[in-house]
């Protein structure tokens, strides 16, 4: 199954127009805490140093997660996966696909972008890039 792309600002526009659109944020707890997050998502780690394996029961950790935010079926939202770059949230997409998600994108750029010249991010792409609110812990 192919996973759908969606660029962070097409994902913030239907977050703010679909109450059963979920950003869930798929990074390691510390790059959620530290690094900083979009507002309003929903963290549930797909990897955790210093392992950095996938989680064995991720899906099943999303659907805990996606219960206590929403009355609404998990499998019936529309999920916006987000990472740092958007591999390992185009990862996290493709185990929910599996899962029986039925609606699952994953959000190109992620939330800090690709390195530039000098090997920094969030100045040529992702979500900090783009201006889209987000805050730290």
């Amino acid at each position: 199954m192919v996973v759908k792309t969606i660029t962070p600002p097409q994902a913030w526009e239907r977050l703010q127009k679909d109450e059963n659109t979920i950003l869930l944020d798929v990074r390691s707890t510390m790059e959620y805490e530290y690094i900083g997050h979009p507002i309003g998502a929903i963290h549930v780690a797909l990897m955790e140093a210093p392992e950095w394996k996938t989680e064995p029961d991720f899906c099943a950790k999303v659907r805990d997660a996606l219960h206590r935010f929403s009355d609404v079926n998990p499998e019936d939202l529309t999920i916006l996966s987000i990472c740092r770059s958007g591999k390992r949230s185009h990862t996290a997409a493709e185990l929910l696909q599996a899962d029986g998600f039925k609606d699952v994108y994953n959000v190109l750029e992620g939330f800090e972008g690709d390195r530039d010249e000098n090997r920094h991010r969030s100045t040529i792409n992702g979500w900090r890039f783009h201006g889209l609110p987000w805050e730290q812990s």
